[in-house]
């Protein structure tokens, strides 16, 4: 039996289409994605039921590049951590205009839940109350995602000739630009947050 003329259909395949549909216009409909395989719409639906499990699909495919969090006995989980938003930071900077569809929408895919669970075995193996889980998730995924965005904004952030108070005026005329700034600022704040987290005991990160 000879080879079909169209590449066999994947989620993986169908989420790569999308995504790139995304990177160039910032929206994707499930016709136009058909359209970039060479496929017809209904083909797609033998794959995923819709435009929500192929945004979820994308999802996936860029949570794919963060790495496992550690939290075997006696790992380092903070550098664990920390290496992880990193690749989280640089993953959704890459695909920036699909951050808007990810926040609209319920996180239920597997591969991205897998984040979220190694966060929750780390955090709660470094003694947080299990009451704050979800508070420190949010707060970690918010920043994240605000980073991303950050990392691609222009050069010159600021404006400082709009600027009145002298001490803005001199910290925008002083400070790095693109990305060495995000870079300190996305540092700083790792150091902030989980400096905030850290020689936790029981009860610590409910003060």
């Amino acid at each position: 039996m000879g080879r079909p003329s169209t590449p066999l259909l994947s989620v993986e395949r169908i989420a790569e289409a999308a995504l790139a549909l995304v990177d160039s216009a910032g929206e994707f409909t499930v016709a136009g994605v058909a359209a970039s395989l060479g496929v017809r719409p209904s083909s797609l639906y033998n794959h995923l039921a819709g435009k929500a499990q192929i945004v979820e699909a994308m999802r996936s495919a860029v949570f794919r590049e963060v790495p496992t969090i550690a939290s075997s006995p006696g790992a380092d989980w903070e550098t664990s951590i920390r290496r992880a938003l990193r690749a989280y930071r640089d993953a959704f900077a890459r695909h920036p205009r699909l951050i808007p569809m990810l926040t609209a929408q319920t996180v239920s895919a597997r591969d991205v839940m897998r984040i979220y669970d190694d966060l929750a075995r780390v955090l709660s193996a470094a003694g947080l109350e299990e009451g704050r889980l979800l508070d420190v998730i949010t707060v970690l995924d918010s920043f994240v995602i605000g980073s991303a965005l950050d990392l691609v904004a222009p050069d010159a952030v600021w404006d400082a000739d709009q600027a009145e108070a002298p001490e803005l005026v001199r910290a925008i005329r002083s400070a790095a630009s693109g990305r060495d700034r995000a870079d300190r600022a996305f540092e700083l704040g790792i150091d902030l947050l989980l400096g905030g987290l850290g020689g936790l005991g029981p009860g610590a990160a409910a003060r």
